[in-house]
């Protein structure tokens, strides 16, 4: 299908802008570039969607939630939401890009420029996201560079002298490498320190990776899409097919799918669920917009809003079966080494003839490695506590649960379990090279997102895109630097935690009621209408003006209240003690989440401000041009239809 063309490099006319609210049109500048590229095959459309959607948080935020949260159950609340509201509120920002063929800032400013704000405040979060995101890319190739060893640094502590390093004894080999070598982290936020060179090097690297792939916009990054879209699938695969090959595969797998139906009475669990709905599908972020906007516009976005939706799910599906496989041969190695323990105290208890006969199992406790762990389980529970000695009941459930969120399952539980397969190095830089690839993939649509909008509306800047991009990633780098100083960590829980999650809710709730109720609902899907040849279904219609708008307000309402009935903390690492502890964030650090909310938020209702106070002053100067007040031209105007008005006007079409 071609792109339809757009107004020529020496096309200078100003084109129509509407008031979605009024229908009332205004010449003003156009804020689309003189030339717009377009997808060169569908296949790459799909790579640069499924590629930013699909990101880190399907490897070790989906998972974790999952488990923790019902495991089956989860799995039907997940998708249940993901109809009702993720796939809808998809579906509107890829038709509202395909539209109007603008980044978000053009959209919304399109629909009314009342809604200008909207796009600006998504700029802003993507911004923010691509910060810190881009300091997991760093961690990444952090740890990439250490996997070319045999065996890896983080297989055994180091020693000083002839003594092991006493923080690493008393915690494991993996959490003293992260926590000590790759971080160098303080014990707490208040503590700045100094910067870890060796994260400055990796995010340098990390910022100039993501350049080279958007320094042509989506014709290069498209190029890169090719290999970071698909290469984590082939390691997907190649991960599930070892894992369920280990001892202890199926037990992991069969704990996450284990369902607990209680879990939909939890309110917390219908928020961490639409959350996770909402991260995953990428809404808000401007960078939906921003992909379609480069479509023909017969293109059936429809399709391809469940079509991306389910591979994300699908996606999300893969890895939680590749993490608890290796969990379960992890967790499995643990507790048989309690086993083994417990076992070889009690023959010595036993031998010391403080144990009687009576007591003893029934199986073959002097050779640990034959007993089955249940039958173990079994004989603790009725005679542990009448031996002398303290024996511990090794539970595979409680091991699984350790270390399995966040970071802390990328560079702590899954480093420790790939240390405990043959041929360790590879199977490591294989994983971190695949974290790498869906985290660039992800950073291309984000930055996307930023990029776009802003070379839309500024004739200027779309002019010297490549320059903006490389300033862009400059930027990037030097506020970045405040995530590799040794409490840098702390930062980039702070970030992930609050500078995306409440304002990115705000946007979709405007996005979602401006479309439905100011611009309308019905108007919108005749507009879709328009583009397809066919009209979706009316449901779409309640689904936008009653069950996304609610379920989103629910959402921001569940997540704010949860922030003021109980101070935010964050997890440490206690050198002193060699473990993981959760603090309070000190009110310098509490003002910071404000400031970062405020910043994000505060360019919506500045956009409707500023759209009032130009209008009045605009409709005043005419008024006292003209004499006297002119009639408002109240007919509604289909955002399809923008091209017919602007060419009575005698003007160029922006959009075609």
């Amino acid at each position: 299908m071609e792109k339809q063309p757009l107004p020529a490099d020496d096309d200078k006319t100003e084109a129509t802008e509407v008031d979605g609210l009024t229908g009332e049109s205004s010449p003003q500048e156009t804020s689309e570039p003189d030339a717009r590229a377009g997808w060169n095959s569908k296949i790459e459309y799909f790579l640069a969607q499924v590629g930013f959607s699909v990101g880190l948080g399907n490897v070790w935020r989906f998972p974790y939630l999952c488990h923790q949260n019902g495991g089956g159950s989860f799995l039907l609340l997940y998708i249940l939401l993901m109809l009702l509201v993720g796939i809808p509120l998809f579906f509107l920002e890829l038709a509202a890009g395909q539209a109007i063929r603008q980044g978000s800032i053009g959209v919304w400013k399109y629909i009314s420029p009342r809604l200008s704000g909207i796009g600006y405040s998504s700029c802003v979060v993507c911004f923010f996201v691509a910060l810190y995101y881009n300091v997991i890319l760093a961690w990444s190739l952090f740890y990439l560079g250490n996997s070319f060893q045999h065996p890896l640094p983080w297989e055994k502590c180091p020693e000083e002298g002839n003594v092991t390093v006493k923080e690493c004894s008393e915690s494991s080999p993996m959490s003293y490498f992260w926590y000590r070598k790759a971080l160098d982290i303080t014990d707490s936020i208040d503590e700045t320190g100094s910067f870890n060179t060796y994260i400055v090097c990796c995010l340098l690297a990390a910022w100039t990776f993501v350049c080279l792939g958007m320094f042509k916009g989506i014709k290069t990054s498209v190029k890169v899409m090719y290999f970071s879209s698909i290469f984590p699938y082939v390691v997907l695969f190649c991960f599930l097919i070892r894992g369920l090959l280990l001892d202890g595969a199926f037990e992991g797998i069969g704990f996450m799918f284990y369902p607990k139906l209680e879990i939909w009475a939890d309110v917390q669990v219908w928020r961490q669920a639409a959350t996770q709905v909402f991260f995953a599908l990428g809404l808000g972020f401007g960078s939906i917009i921003a992909y379609s906007s480069y479509n023909p516009r017969n293109n059936n976005c429809h399709r391809d809003a469940f079509t991306v939706s389910f591979i994300n799910f699908l996606t999300s599906v893969l890895a939680t079966l590749v993490v608890f496989a290796v969990l379960g041969f992890r967790a499995k190695n643990k507790v048989m080494e309690c086993v083994a323990s417990n076992l070889n105290d009690l023959s010595e208890h036993f031998h010391d003839g403080l144990v009687p006969n009576n007591l003893m199992p029934p199986f073959n406790y002097s050779d640990p490695k034959s007993v089955v762990l249940e039958d173990y389980r079994v004989w603790v529970k009725q005679y542990g506590s009448m031996v002398h000695g303290n024996l511990t009941d090794c539970d595979l459930e409680k091991e699984m649960q350790k270390g399995v969120e966040g970071t802390g399952l990328a560079f702590i539980a899954f480093t420790e379990a790939m240390t405990l397969l043959p041929g360790s190095p590879f199977w490591s830089a294989l994983f971190f090279l695949m974290l790498l690839n869906l985290g660039l993939s992800t950073m291309f649509g984000t930055m996307e997102g930023i990029l776009a909008p802003l070379s839309d509306r500024f004739k200027c800047l779309a002019r010297n895109k490549t320059k903006l991009t490389i300033a862009s990633c400059i930027i990037g780098f030097l506020l970045g630097l405040l995530f590799t100083q040794r409490c840098g960590n702390y930062f980039v829980m702070m970030f992930d935690d609050y500078s995306a999650t409440l304002p990115l809710i705000i946007v979709v709730v405007f996005e979602t009621f401006s479309v439905s109720w100011l611009y309308g609902a019905d108007r919108f899907l005749n507009d879709i209408e328009g583009m397809l040849g066919w009209r979706p279904s009316v449901v779409y219609k309640y689904l936008w003006k009653y069950i996304c708008l609610l379920a989103m307000l629910g959402l921001l309402g569940a997540t704010t209240i949860r922030m003021f009935l109980s101070r935010p903390t964050y997890m440490s690492w206690n050198q002193e003690k060699a473990s993981e502890e959760y603090l309070e964030y000190p009110d310098w650090a509490l003002a910071v989440l404000a400031l970062l909310i405020i910043f994000a938020t505060l360019p919506v209702p500045v956009g409707f401000i500023h759209a009032f106070l130009q209008k009045r002053n605009t409709q005043t100067s005419r008024d006292a041009e003209n004499g006297h007040y002119r009639m408002v031209n109240n007919e509604e105007t289909a955002m399809t239809d923008l091209s017919a008005l602007e060419h009575r006007n005698g003007d160029a079409a922006p959009v075609s």
